[in-house]
């Protein structure tokens, strides 16, 4: 890894932000903060509302201030506010995450973090100051999820964030790999150590994706199977040796991954970034360059490149570019498979805040709120952990109601909680145990699928029908979701837990065709939005699965570097070069801990070897 990307990953905890002037006013972006203290920088919801924000995730224990020194350019006294939200608000009119702003060693009277349900500036209070250096500070009253994007102090009444023009750094590489989970980590080191020049650009502070600490979901399905049983090897490199959701942060060993992508030379990784536009070639066809934003301090780079990768789940450059991809269920009509539903509709499988509880030496209390769903013995969840099926956003529009769904996935984890601790009739059970951990990155299981040469299907799996691009194994179950009858009675519209369906197959090689998009000319994708039904996705969206299609599809963009074509190309012109790759594999060949855990249950063998197709 280069030793740029090395510090793009250390430097900004030394950050000092003091504002823009415009005029009588300063503004301060929140996530620049030279201090964040207990709150954390949440950057989910970006494309949604165009900013990251600091969130007081203490999971109702206040957090520690986060605080930055500001330049004050005139004395006067100055309206100050903060541009927030009350996040309870579609649920509720009491608000559950609130703070006040502290200007020097004046607290300002309102509370935030009240009121609407919109992001919108909200006024802090009136404070005095003299001209000179001062302390900002964020003081969190609750440590429930309280949030703050930017700070405006204005000796007006119109605060606004000002538009601040910023030069554009342009890099160019070989290969851009656009999100750094299990299959995008995998794309950038296949690549890499097949002579390619690799971005590997990553809006979090982490690799690994659902598999980071963040998120805490274990890799699932087999590796290692199939026609080209070296395809996994990668996947055995990053992934950690022990399994389980909603564990300690260890258990995802973040380390191991970001230790694998730093000793390779070829890749310059850069954390906290994320794509937010695409410029694409003259003609429309292709992709010339995409636009990444620092998370943190906003600085903006060009990546450029022959080709690119979309691994970020949500298939946010594929939809910048104009790739045609599809969101929902399709119909039976349409495409013929047994488990689609009758009509068409727009679910998908949802998004998991999941969480667990410790032990304590002492009874630990927690406080029941106003603004809590009400949980009573008929409709309370009892346990100490929230694993993959607390699981919500099933009936709701996973890109454009995200910060919802995963605020709704927070809320009933509280709510629940406080029923258990307070008024639950084994609230004994639960008095020395409290909250270790809750997500505040929702691990996400579907949105946009991006369309490819080849859209895979139920049929292709279970018939196991035969490609000549025959790629990775994926082995896992459909495994496909939906929302639990009994919840759903209880919490119409809105239930958060969840139910699945497994049908076992044989290991089943996809089709290099389902990892490059239809209509933008050099873009690969891999991970849960490759070209797949929403049937189909139920057994490709594993992580271990989706890590060999980035083995894949980094091979693929070394062959694009070799014979100048594009993916397109490699299946028309040069997928036998793909064959031998694929069988070689680019494994270091070095023993690794054994993953033994949660690869499923297959179908063992062939249908050759068993006497017909899988049904």
């Amino acid at each position: 890894m280069k030793l740029d990307s090395i510090k793009n990953r250390t430097a900004f905890g030394a950050v000092l932000f003091v504002g823009t002037l415009l005029g009588a006013q300063l503004c301060v972006e929140t996530e620049q903060f030279s201090q964040k203290g207990g709150w954390v920088v949440d950057s989910q919801f970006i494309d949604l509302m165009g900013s990251s924000f600091l969130l007081a995730h203490g999971m109702g224990r206040p957090v520690v201030d986060a605080t930055t020194e500001i330049d004050v350019p005139e004395a006067g006294a100055y309206n100050v506010y903060a541009y927030t939200r009350n996040w309870t608000a579609p649920w509720t009119e009491y608000p559950a995450g609130t703070y006040q702003v502290r200007v020097g060693d004046t607290t300002l009277p309102n509370q935030l973090g009240t009121g609407s349900g919109d992001w919108r500036w909200q006024l802090a209070g009136t404070v005095q100051l003299k001209a000179g250096r001062t302390q900002l500070a964020l003081h969190d009253l609750t440590g429930f999820d309280g949030r703050c994007d930017a700070i405006c102090l204005t000796t007006g009444t119109n605060p606004q964030k000002p538009s601040v023009k910023r030069a554009v750094a342009d890099r160019d590489f070989d290969f851009v790999v656009c999100g750094g989970g299990i299959a995008g980590t995998c794309a950038a080191i296949s690549a890499a150590r097949l002579g390619l020049n690799v971005a590997l650009v990553q809006d979090r502070p982490m690799l690994g994706g659902a598999n980071s600490s963040e998120v805490r979901v274990h890799l699932g399905g087999y590796l290692n199977l199939g026609p080209y049983p070296r395809l996994g090897d990668v996947v055995n490199e990053i992934g950690p040796a022990k399994g389980g959701n909603a564990r300690p942060a260890a258990n995802y060993e973040d380390q191991r991954k970001l230790d694998v992508v730093a000793a390779e030379s070829n890749i310059s990784l850069f954390l906290n970034t994320r794509v937010v536009s695409v410029e694409k070639t003259s003609d429309g066809s292709a992709i010339a360059a995409v636009i990444g934003r620092n998370v943190i301090d906003g600085s903006l780079i060009r990546f450029k490149a022959p080709v690119f990768a979309d691994c970020t789940g949500d298939a946010c450059v594929g939809a910048l570019a104009g790739a045609d991809f599809r969101m929902g269920r399709e119909s039976k009509a349409e495409t013929g498979e047994e488990m689609a539903p009758d009509v068409a509709d727009k679910m998908t499988m949802g998004a998991s805040v999941q969480w667990y509880t410790r032990e304590t030496a002492e009874e630990s209390s927690f406080p029941m709120q106003p603004w809590m769903i009400v949980f009573n013995e008929r409709n309370c969840e009892y346990g100490t952990r929230g694993d993959w099926d607390w699981e919500t956003g099933m009936l709701r529009d996973q890109i454009t109601e995200f910060e919802r769904i995963r605020d709704y996935g927070m809320l009933v984890a509280y709510s629940n909680w406080a029923f258990l601790k307070n008024k639950s009739e084994k609230k004994a059970n639960y008095a020395k145990r409290e909250f270790d951990w809750v997500a505040f990155v929702a691990g996400k299981r579907e949105s946009r699928r991006l369309l490819g040469d080849h859209i895979l299907t139920q049929q292709d799996v279970f018939d196991f029908k035969p490609y000549p691009d025959a790629s990775f194994a994926t082995t896992w179950a459909i495994d496909l979701h939906y929302p639990m009858p009994s919840n759903t009675k209880n919490y119409p519209g809105e239930p958060f837990r969840s139910i699945c369906t497994h049908n076992k197959h044989y290991a089943y090689p996809v089709p290099y065709r389902c990892l490059y998009s239809r209509n933008v000319a050099n873009l690969f994708m891999a991970g849960r939005n490759i070209s797949v039904t929403h049937v189909a996705l139920g057994t490709v969206r594993v992580m271990r699965t989706t890590g060999m299609m980035g083995e894949v599809v980094g091979m693929a963009a070394s062959i694009c570097k070799r014979n100048g074509c594009r993916p397109r190309g490699v299946y028309t012109d040069h997928l036998d070069a793909l064959k031998v790759l694929m069988k070689k594999g680019v494994g270091t060949g070095k023993p690794q801990p054994p993953q033994d855990y949660n690869r499923g249950a297959l179908i063992p063998g062939t249908p050759k070897a068993n006497g017909g197709a899988a049904k």
